[in-house]
Order: structure tokens, then C-alpha cells, then sequence
């Protein structure tokens, strides 16, 4: 069969899925260069060639009560988009992350025949570890970002790969500080604190307010200090600039970046990041840090309940125990997350001792992950194609 025959089907739900799926995409089309893709992406996998039957922002949405007012909708873009896969009978598809939506879709394919590649292990290890079984029923491969993944897939009996993080890959192990003041024009003996909020504007909702009231406590106590948010969108940027009125906060030496979260993190000194991952981008570029959340009540209850882990950010779950703080929820007051700040700001043994840890997870990390994914990948195609021949 020529490369042009075969069709590989792809779910992401998010910006990080959509940047995870651009990327093994074009490493499988080194390989297989007239392969049609087909399914839901964003503009990095539909610049790749993805034709993407749905718009991905229907797909981004978090926590039991958002997911709920969500719901009918979803289930219809399910059963219309499992129709459409169906009928264009994909010799592969690959579920990039959004479990809640991609397992029950992949369930369906599976049992039609395709082969099923799930890509982003969801969080079994710490909390609902009971959808173990539907993973094994649902996916014939499991590609893991992290190691310790792996062994925990394959114990339960489903093939796995870990293929690193992309984020380790593109990141230098390097510190990237001095050279990425000299591009903001920040001067060198100038405190630099990172706030990164959220990427959706339902997390801007929680986290906003108690931010930008943080900062207003933090440029009491600080010496010239300078804050800088990145904003991924023009609707958060809305928003947090909505909050900042609200807050009085016009006179805050705060600049809004326009997306560029990585340089904000690499220039800071210290960091307050809403848990998720941005809190890996600021441990692979060695920060110490300050991890948050706020949520809808009952999402937060129903998660804390099934949570396994003491533990919520990935720096902290990547190293086994507390690196950096976490104030989750109740405990997340502007008063408590600024004198933790501070105290990490202030606290040079931890400064110190911070980097070194992280240095460790960089180099674990650091695999080529887009090559691995596809090289994982295309065994399984080529099993898939000669099983049809």
C-alpha cells in the first residue's frame, strides 16, 4: 500500500494536547508522508494537516461542575465525531490527553477494530485509579510522559511506552535568566515575580482576584519589585485586566505578556503558578515556585476525596515529596500565598537546593519525545495495516 492510503485518527483537547499532537504528527510524517489525519485539534495539529471536524475550545473544560453544564453537548460531539472516524475507518487513532472525553471514544473504535494509541497517561496514580479497567478496555497502547508511568501501565497489564516530556526537550538545561532579562530589558538587581493564573478563563474566574491581591500585599515588602502575567488569549487578558479595575491595582509594576509564559518564568526569581502545567515549565527551567488552585467547591470536594497523592503539582509528584509549597482552595489567601512567597524569595538554602532537584527531573525527562512517540507508534500501524491486508 502507498503512504497515501493510510488515515490515522487524533483527539486533542486543549492547547498542550494540540501542541503534543502537532509534534508527533509531523514526526510521523517524516515516515509517512501522504497520511490523512482526521479528528478534533487545534492550529498547531491543523497546521500539520489535521482536518479537524470540531472546534477544540468545545472540548476545553475542567472540573466535575463545569464538565457537567457541558455535558450534553460533549456527549453529542462524541457520537457525531465516533460516526464520522467510522465511516473514514482509521487504521490508527490517538487520543492526545482529555480522557474524559477520549476513553469512551476509544472504547468504540477498539471494539470496531482500530488500533488505539492513548497519548498522556491520565493521573491514575493519584486519584481515580479505578479507571485502570477502562483504560485496558479502551487503548491498545499507553505513551506516558513520565517514567514511573510506565511500570505502573504495565504492571496492570497494558503496553506502555514512556516517551519523555516535550517540554525537556525544548527547554535548555542551561540557566536561562541573565539572557532573558537582557530581551525583556529588565535590569539584573530587579525582584522579578511570575504570576501565572490559568489559560482559561474559567480558571481567571478563581484565580484573578486573589492574585492581583497577593501581588498589592507582595509590592508592599518588596523593593522594587516588577510582576509580570502572561496571558494566552485576548479574553484572559479581558479578564485579568477586568480584575486589576476591580482591585484598584492600576499603580502595581505589573507588565501583561501577550502568551510568553516561558519567558516570564525564565526571568523570575520566584513564581506563583496555578497548578497544572505550567508548574512543570517552571521546574525544568529551575524556579522555585509557589503552587495553587482554586476551584468550583464541589469539583475541589468530590477531587480531594479520590485523591492518593498529599501532593497535587507535577514538580512535587516528579520528585516523590514537597520541593515547593502548595496552597490549594481555602488555604489559598492572598495573605498566605505572599508570605510564602516571600519566605521562598528570602530563604537562599532552598534557592540553592531547588535548581539541583529539578536539574535531576530535566535530564529524566529530556528523551526526544515526538521521534519516540512515533517511533512506539508505527510498529503498531504496520501491524494494524497487515492485519487488513
Amino acid at each position: 500500500m502507498t503512504p497515501r492510503q493510510f488515515t490515522i485518527g487524533m483527539v486533542a483537547g486543549e492547547a498542550s494536547g494540540d501542541m503534543l499532537g502537532a509534534h508527533l504528527m509531523a514526526a510521523l510524517r517524516v515516515h509517512l508522508p501522504g497520511a490523512r489525519f482526521i479528528g478534533i485539534g487545534g492550529p498547531g495539529m491543523q497546521a500539520e494537516g489535521l482536518d479537524s471536524l470540531f472546534p477544540m475550545e468545545r472540548l476545553a473544560v475542567r472540573g466535575y461542575a463545569e464538565v457537567l453544564r457541558h455535558y450534553p453537548g460533549l456527549v453529542w460531539m462524541r457520537r457525531k465525531l465516533r460516526r464520522a472516524l467510522l465511516e473514514a475507518r482509521p487504521q490508527l487513532f490517538i487520543g492526545v490527553d482529555a480522557p474524559d472525553f477520549n476513553l469512551g471514544l476509544e472504547a468504540s473504535l477498539k471494539r470496531a477494530g482500530t488500533t488505539v494509541v492513548h497519548y498522556v497517561s491520565p493521573s491514575v496514580w493519584a486519584w481515580r485509579g479505578g479507571r485502570m479497567g477502562t483504560i485496558s478496555r479502551s487503548v491498545n497502547h499507553m505513551l506516558t510522559l513520565f517514567p514511573f508511568e510506565e511500570a505502573i501501565y504495565r504492571k496492570a497489564g497494558v503496553a506502555a511506552t514512556c516517551v519523555g516530556h516535550p517540554f525537556a526537550d525544548m527547554i535548555p538545561e542551561e540557566d536561562q535568566t541573565a539572557s532573558t532579562r537582557v530581551a525583556l530589558r529588565i535590569a539584573p538587581e530587579r525582584k522579578v515575580i511570575a504570576l501565572l493564573p490559568g489559560s482559561r478563563q474559567s480558571e481567571l474566574r478563581y484565580m484573578a482576584d486573589t492574585f492581583i491581591a497577593t501581588a498589592k500585599l507582595l509590592s508592599q515588602k518588596i523593593e522594587n519589585p516588577l510582576f509580570l502575567v502572561p496571558l494566552v488569549s485576548r479574553e484572559t487578558r479581558q479578564y485579568f485586566e477586568a480584575a486589576l479595575y476591580r482591585a484598584d491595582a492600576a499603580e502595581l509594576p505589573l507588565t501583561i505578556l501577550f502568551g510568553h509564559a516561558r519567558d516570564a518564568l525564565a526571568a523570575c526569581d520566584v513564581a506563583l503558578v496555578a497548578s497544572g502545567t505550567a508548574t512543570l515549565e517552571a521546574a525544568l527551567l529551575k524556579k522555585p515556585m509557589v503552587i495553587t488552585y482554586k476551584m468550583a467547591e464541589a469539583s475541589f470536594q468530590l477531587m480531594r476525596r479520590m485523591g492518593y497523592l498529599p501532593y497535587v503539582g507535577l514538580p512535587n509528584i516528579l520528585a516523590g515529596e514537597f520541593v515547593v509549597p502548595e496552597l490549594l482552595q481555602h488555604d489559598a489567601t492572598p495573605e498566605n500565598l505572599a508570605q510564602v512567597l516571600l519566605n521562598t524569595l528570602n530563604d537562599m538554602v532552598v534557592r540553592e537546593r531547588i535548581p539541583r532537584r529539578f536539574a535531576a527531573i530535566h535530564r529524566e525527562l529530556r528523551r526526544n519525545t515526538a521521534e519516540q512517540a512515533a517511533r512506539a507508534v508505527l510498529p503498531l500501524l504496520a501491524h494494524a495495516m497487515s492485519s487488513t491486508a
